[in-house]
């Protein structure tokens, strides 16, 4: 219960953050807006497939701009005081959780925008949300232990890059076709199977973070 309630009051100072200084939200809002205008006009009509690869190419950068920061903006002085004040499970979770609902945000006001600009070929809203929850779930996990991992190399994004790679080509692929089939592009009987897997990878990545970010947090 102490590392739910850390985590708890955590995400609350994360959330207060964001909210006081919202330069950082809004340029990823910037991005995100200004990449679904290039593919308006470069467009114009978008095939359902095309749409289905250019949306999760915007989400995937997105994210990676939103949860790099997680790390970068606390300086040594105040991880220090944390390090003596909360257990480092409530930290990484914290991030996670907050993560989690920022990629959200950013993932339904882009499906918003892009919907806006070049239509919305998606059939099956309940299973494509599903991609999207399920997706900035695995995408947070990721990112954040590995922005936490690049904190400790001196924010080194060549680092970042390298070790996020081959974790999330996994996460993309699955979501991938699982929107795809919410696009109706393909016919596939597999789907709860796709679910699974994803659900899978997530777990797995959370184990690791619980488990390994104590380590890296104590260096």
């Amino acid at each position: 219960m102490n590392i739910i309630r850390e985590a708890g009051f955590l995400f609350r100072k994360d959330l207060r953050l964001e909210l006081r200084s919202s330069y950082a939200i809004s340029g990823i809002l910037l991005y995100v807006f200004s990449t679904i205008f290039i593919v308006y006009i470069s467009f114009r009509r978008v095939p359902p497939d095309v749409w289905n690869t250019l949306f999760w190419i915007i989400i995937l950068f997105a994210s990676v701009s939103a949860v790099v920061k997680s790390f970068v903006q606390e300086n040594s002085a105040r991880q220090l005081y944390y390090y003596s004040l909360a257990n480092p499970v409530s930290i990484i979770l914290s991030k996670i959780v907050y993560n989690v609902f920022l990629l959200l945000l950013l993932s339904l006001l882009t499906w918003g925008g892009f919907s806006f600009v070049a239509g919305s070929p998606v059939k099956d809203t309940g299973q494509f949300f599903l991609a999207l929850l399920l997706g900035s779930v695995g995408f947070s996990i990721t990112f954040t232990f590995i922005s936490a991992i690049s904190s400790k190399a001196d924010n080194n994004a060549t680092l970042m890059a390298i070790l996020s790679f081959p974790l999330i080509i996994p996460i993309l692929l699955t979501l991938i076709k699982l929107s795809a089939n919410a696009l109706r592009l393909m016919q596939d009987t597999g789907v709860q199977k796709d679910i699974l897997i994803l659900l899978s990878i997530d777990l797995l990545l959370l184990g690791l973070a619980i488990v390994l970010f104590p380590f890296l947090w104590r260096d």
